[in-house]
């Protein structure tokens, strides 16, 4: 591969490609059943198929079909086995990795972006990337000062590709849904599509890492590499070691996969009260586990290229109306969500029915620690996207006021991460100490 896939009809092909070569796999599925094949062996070898063919072109595309792919990676924990297990490895590889710009694209970006001397600001700095990801790979280098460093480089056409990609799996969001089944695929790409902007300003995810780097400079638990050095189209900060969270995930022992779960239920809820802003990524190739001095892992924490601004932490309606659902306070939460504009002066609810359809949401609130488990987010995603159930009844009636719309993006790919590393963590701590309005609802 030459460069990133730039030209509009290019990209809208490979992405078609994806629609009409699951329908082209049924039709050879139905003849695989007439010669003789099992239904289930025949579904079986259709979902690796299309599983390898996702990965394959939304790797090779990035922009914004990778960043699709990324963003639906974290919520496979939610989809029933038998679908989950052929999607898992293809899904999570695009998590850390996808096919990477040839050395000499690379240079002449550098070249573009810090100048024809470019090579006398780093020691060292090795052609082949370190990681991949959307719209930017990243390589391993020395800075002239002797720091090991991680220099980001944005692909040439990202923004342009990014655009383009979201236009068009917005057009073919109905076919994609099959993909993930019981979550809203329009919806997703809307809002990535919202964030592309800033998501390419290498200046703006510059200012909210030393945002994070400063607010949890020596913390015991966290760690957030400094800004180096950020020019346009290219970020320069401190190399970070670590053990990436989706191999955690993969081959972790418990012990790891827990304290990893309670350092991110940390970051999640501790971040909006200390620096104002809401790390809105969180995906597992954005996480570290690494070893202290104490012995005890600490978090590291990569990519603030999207983030929300919350300059007072937390919002309280959502710390007090978590807590009036964990009160049984059916009234309370009902005025409250409505008060918030989560249900829509037009429609009218019954308060008990709301608050039944919220409890089972919030069970992890409710223990001291609680198992976050795959089984457990199934059940969920099965009980609020069956059709027939009062509960999907229900949801779809209540609104989302665009506000928070980010935020539960990011609770809910969160808690998808937790899932997949079937982490035992102490949600309540959290939350009564960094949620205003859940220790009380006054």
């Amino acid at each position: 591969m030459s460069d990133l896939p730039r030209k509009a009809v290019t990209r809208t092909v490979k992405l078609a490609a994806l629609p009409l070569g699951m329908a082209g796999r049924a039709t050879w599925g139905l003849g695989k059943r007439i010669g003789g094949k099992s239904a289930e062996i025949v579904a079986r070898e259709l979902q690796q198929r299309t599983a390898e063919q996702l990965f394959r072109t939304l790797g090779e595309l990035k922009g914004g079909a990778m960043k699709f792919g990324q963003a639906l990676s974290v919520f496979e924990s939610a989809l029933p086995e038998e679908v989950a297990g052929p999607y898992r490895a293809a899904l999570t590889k695009l998590q850390e990795a996808a096919p990477p710009l040839p050395a000499g694209t690379v240079h002449q970006v550098l070249t573009d972006r810090l100048g024809a001397d470019w090579r006398d600001l780093f020691e060292e700095f090795e052609d082949k990337p370190a990681a991949a990801a959307s719209i930017g790979q990243v390589h391993r280098a020395v800075w002239h000062d002797g720091r090991e460093v991680a220099v980001k480089v944005q692909y040439p056409g990202a923004g342009e590709a990014l655009l383009s990609d979201l236009k068009q799996l917005g057009r073919f969001a109905g076919l994609l849904g099959p993909l993930i089944p019981g979550m809203e695929i329009k919806p997703l790409i809307k809002e990535l599509r919202d964030r592309v902007a800033e998501e390419l300003d290498y200046e703006l995810e510059a200012e909210a890492q030393r945002t994070h780097a400063d607010a949890f400079v020596d913390d015991p638990d966290v760690v957030v590499p400094d800004v180096v050095h950020q020019g346009d189209q290219v970020l320069v900060t401190e190399w970070m070691e670590g053990t990436p969270l989706s191999e955690v995930i993969a081959d972790g022992t418990q012990e790891e996969r827990d304290r990893a779960g309670q350092l991110l239920a940390g970051f999640l809820f501790s971040g909006p009260a200390r620096t104002g802003l809401l790390h809105a990524d969180p995906h597992p190739g954005n996480f570290r586990l690494i070893p202290g001095a104490d012995g005890r892992m600490r978090l590291g924490v990569l990519d603030f290229g999207t983030v929300d601004r919350l300059p007072g932490g937390w919002p309280k309606p959502i710390g007090r109306s978590l807590r009036m659902t964990l009160d049984g306070d059916a009234e309370g939460v009902y005025g409250h969500l409505c008060a918030e504009g989560f249900v829509k002066e037009s429609v009218e609810l019954d308060p008990d029915a709301v608050l039944d359809y919220l409890k089972p949401i919030i069970e992890p609130a409710e223990a001291e620690e609680f198992t976050f488990t795959r089984p457990w987010l199934r059940g969920q995603a099965a009980r609020i996207a069956d059709p027939r159930s009062p509960a999907h009844q229900l949801g779809r009636q209540i609104n989302l006021p665009p506000s928070y719309l980010l935020i539960h993006r990011v609770t809910l790919s969160t808690i998808g991460v937790l899932c997949q590393l079937g982490a035992t963590v102490r949600l309540r701590d959290e939350l009564d100490t960094w949620l205003p309005g859940f220790a009380s609802a006054e």
